[in-house]
């Protein structure tokens, strides 16, 4: 009997928190079941799944209940591990729950497994001398300048925002994670598995062998590339809002992308062709998958799954 494809699935933030919304229960529970009716396409297709995600409004809006309660209550701040960690069993909650949910609604069987994700990274990756992931509320600049010096955070000036300013941490590059042969084995046997949300909790390894928390938040694509080579996937779809990759993206030379090979992704990557804030990670992220044994990288919106005809698709070469 021939093996049945596995494939990871990365959610992108919209499929959980969309950017007009309060973020309610309600509506993150409405997103995220909207969102998994697509992958039914590929559960009935017989893809073995491992779905990922993305936190970063989850991790904010912890950041700012745990900056209030400090400042209202004294009680003692969480670190940005914890607040990935909470993130993690909170949305992976949510999918694990709607997703039995829509299976059982379509007259499916499979197992659902949410895990909380260590991922390993290097404690010496330069990007830790170079924070530039932005994470929580905007603060004014004394705001700022006083949580700084309280908690020894750096900030940096919000592009978006005049006179706001705003938490930066470092964004290190993940090289494994744990429990990865134990996801390997569920996912291939037919269980659901939700893991490496928010990019992973960022841990290194000391000297003497032992694990130790990093200050950190992980890439959520290149985490979930990095999981997918790890389980040997066969394909990786990055999930977005916009169909296609689009080269030259709302320029009057706009063009969309629909089959690209490694060295042309490579190549309009190094020239500029794609946002640094939105679809260049998600480049990289495909193109770290690829070069190391992925048959197929998509980059698409959820909708679009089960149509063919849509979606962006990176392979090795292309016949």
């Amino acid at each position: 009997m021939e093996e049945k494809k596995l494939a990871v699935v990365a959610l992108g933030g919209n499929a959980i928190l969309r950017g007009d919304q309060k973020g309610t229960v309600e509506e993150q529970n409405q997103n995220v079941r909207e969102t998994l009716e697509n992958l039914i396409y590929l559960v009935k297709e017989g893809y073995n799944l491992i779905i990922t995600h993305g936190n970063g409004p989850q991790v904010g809006n912890f950041l700012m209940s745990d900056d209030a309660g400090v400042k209202m209550y004294g009680l003692a701040p969480s670190t940005l591990d914890m607040c990935v960690a909470y993130s993690q069993g909170q949305i992976g909650y949510m999918i694990e729950r709607n997703l039995r949910n829509v299976l059982h609604e379509h007259g499916l069987q499979r197992h659902v497994v949410s895990m909380i994700s260590q991922v390993v990274v290097d404690e010496h990756d330069p990007a830790l001398k170079n924070p530039t992931k932005r994470v929580g509320k905007i603060y004014t600049r004394e705001e700022a300048d006083k949580l700084a010096a309280d908690h020894g955070w750096i900030f940096k000036e919000e592009i978006k925002v005049e006179g706001g300013w705003r938490r930066v941490v470092p964004s290190p590059v993940p090289i494994d994670f744990k429990n990865a042969s134990l996801v390997e084995r569920m996912a291939r046997s037919g269980s659901i598995v939700i893991t490496g949300g928010g990019g992973g909790i960022p841990v290194y390894i000391d000297k003497d062998g032992m694990l130790q928390p990093l200050e950190g938040v992980i890439d959520k694509d290149l985490a979930s590339a990095m999981i997918a080579n790890r389980v040997k996937a066969d394909e990786l779809y990055i999930l977005t809002d916009v169909p296609y990759i689009y080269k030259d993206y709302k320029k009057p030379t706009e063009q969309v992308l629909e089959f690209l090979d490694y060295a042309d992704a490579k190549k309009y990557l190094d020239e500029g062709m794609f946002g640094e804030g939105s679809m260049a990670p998600k480049i990289r992220a495909c193109l770290a998958f690829v070069e190391k044994g992925g048959q197929k990288a998509v980059i698409t919106e959820a909708t679009k799954l089960e149509d063919r005809r849509y979606g962006s698709k990176i392979t090795l070469h292309y016949d």
